[in-house]
């Protein structure tokens, strides 16, 4: 199942009865604190969950998979995820149980 923006905003308006319009002012400023904070340069930790980060990669030689031409990929940056201990062991445990 695909996690969306409205499910957020639903879970928000039933678990905390928040107003639709509400719900989506806080699922937005959340997302937009996120954002900007990655674009900073900054990582982001949430506890219990995991850490986001920005890596740097550098170019490297590639290839065109339709011509098969050679070419330079250039360096950009990616996100990456690492879940906490906590997330991990939920997981894992699930799958346990199984």
């Amino acid at each position: 199942m695909t996690i969306t923006r409205e499910h957020f905003i639903s879970h928000l308006q039933t678990e905390l009865g928040l107003s639709k319009r509400e719900a989506h002012r806080v699922v937005n400023r959340l997302f937009t604190i996120m954002s900007d904070t990655l674009c900073r340069g900054e990582n982001l930790l949430i506890s219990g969950f995991g850490k986001f980060s920005i890596k740097q990669k550098n170019s490297r030689r590639g290839r065109n998979p339709q011509t098969r031409k050679a070419m330079i990929l250039p360096a950009r940056k990616v996100l990456v995820f690492k879940s906490s201990g906590v997330l991990r062991h939920r997981l894992n445990q699930s799958v346990e149980t199984l």
